[in-house]
């Protein structure tokens, strides 16, 4: 597992122990995360536990309680969250990063150890019912007020909103887009649960902001500068989502063949069958290249290069391979797969959430495309 991730022997043994740490922490609570899951209830208490083992924190440094790694470190944990069904801390992980790279001290003090214990609970505030992925269409203003700033709009698909302790509020201010973090208790916020089809263990919900007054030391980074911190970090959350993407992947496929590897059809097993076998065949190999593309994206940014093309491309071949393998797995189990108690329908579920969130495919695509014409050599692109 994640052989070119493992850069010496000390993180080679890390990534083994969490790999096993997580299975056991899935095994431990499978009952009650799929009753959240089937609920769209977000599992406060065991995100805690895992905010206690580290596990909410892999980018931040130990003096902020968590564990001082890297993106190697944060790749491997979102599979594995993938993986086991776990819930995730990927907003977690990208509202760390929004503070370790624009934060200030003052920012870093009140939110990063808190965010890294679990004890609180991050949200982004960001896409509006008519823009998702076009900030030119976004409608919530930040008008001066003084020495303050009054925040109006209202957010929709923004996961753990309801739940949030502190969110990260993207808003038209006469320099352009800023971004604000904003306590959630403050007067004027008010937010519903909606009711998402995948990722049920971190719900989504609609935010709105009525004349919410907040001071200047709220702005992350700079007035007019939020188009910057929002590339900074998700060209880094991108990884987070192609490693859960890959981690649902290789969860469909292991419990597919678990049931087929034991089905009797006729004198054969479901996998004697050569279509069957070609299915599983390809549906490996579409993982096994999302791996590695992931894999080199997490190089290319220990290596201190720009990762937006790497990640894009993985995210990418993390989609395939997902659907791949899903579709692979129903094929696996049959009528067994159809049912609501069995977990094939909730993996794919989720895989259609993250195909749509932090870059839809065709978004990707289209970034994608640009870039190779650009340099039809593909100097600088890998």
């Amino acid at each position: 597992m994640y052989p070119s991730l493992t850069f010496d022997v000390a993180r080679a043994a890390w990534i083994a122990a969490t790999a096993r740490e997580l299975e056991g922490f899935a095994e431990a609570n499978r009952a009650e995360l799929d009753a959240c899951d089937r609920a769209c209830r977000f599992p406060r208490e065991l995100y805690r536990e895992l905010g206690a083992r580290g596990y909410l924190a892999p980018m931040v440094p130990a003096e902020y309680g968590g564990l001082g790694g890297g993106v190697a470190e944060y790749a491997v944990i979102s599979e594995e969250v993938g993986r086991h069904g776990l819930v995730s801390g990927q907003i977690a992980s990208q509202g760390q990063r929004w503070l370790l790279d624009w934060g200030t001290p003052e920012q870093k003090d009140r939110w990063l150890a808190p965010l890294s214990s679990g004890e609180a609970v991050f949200s982004e505030s960001i896409s509006e019912k008519n823009a998702g992925s076009s900030f030119r269409n976004l409608t919530a203003t930040a008008v001066r007020d003084g020495s303050d700033w009054v925040l109006t709009g209202s957010k929709t698909h923004v996961n753990l909103g309801p739940a949030s302790d502190v969110t990260l509020f993207y808003a038209v201010a006469e320099e352009g887009l800023t971004s604000f973090l904003v306590d959630m208790t403050l007067p004027g916020i008010s937010t519903q649960q909606t009711d998402p089809v995948g990722l049920r263990l971190i719900p989504t919900g609609d935010v709105v902001f009525d004349a919410v007054r907040v001071p200047a030391s709220a702005i992350l980074g700079v007035p007019g500068g939020g188009l910057e911190t929002f590339l900074s970090t998700f060209n880094i959350s991108r990884l987070g989502n192609a490693s859960e993407l890959i981690g649902l992947a290789r969860r469909a496929l292991e419990l597919g063949l678990r049931y087929a590897r034991t089905r009797e059809v006729g004198d054969s097993m479901v996998t004697d069958f050569q279509g069957i076998q070609w299915m599983v065949s390809d549906a490996w190999q579409a993982v096994q290249a999302a791996s590695l593309a992931r894999d080199h994206a997490a190089l290319w940014h220990h290596a201190g290069h720009d990762i937006a093309f790497e990640t894009s491309v993985a995210k990418r071949l993390a989609i395939d391979a997902a659907e791949k393998a899903s579709e692979t797995s129903f094929s696996l189990t049959g009528g067994h797969g159809l049912y609501t108690d069995e977990p094939y329908h909730s993996i794919l579920s989720d895989i259609k959430v993250l195909k749509v969130g932090g870059g839809s495919s065709e978004i990707l695509r289209n970034y994608l495309a640009r870039r190779i014409l650009k340099d039809p050599g593909h100097e600088g692109l890998a």
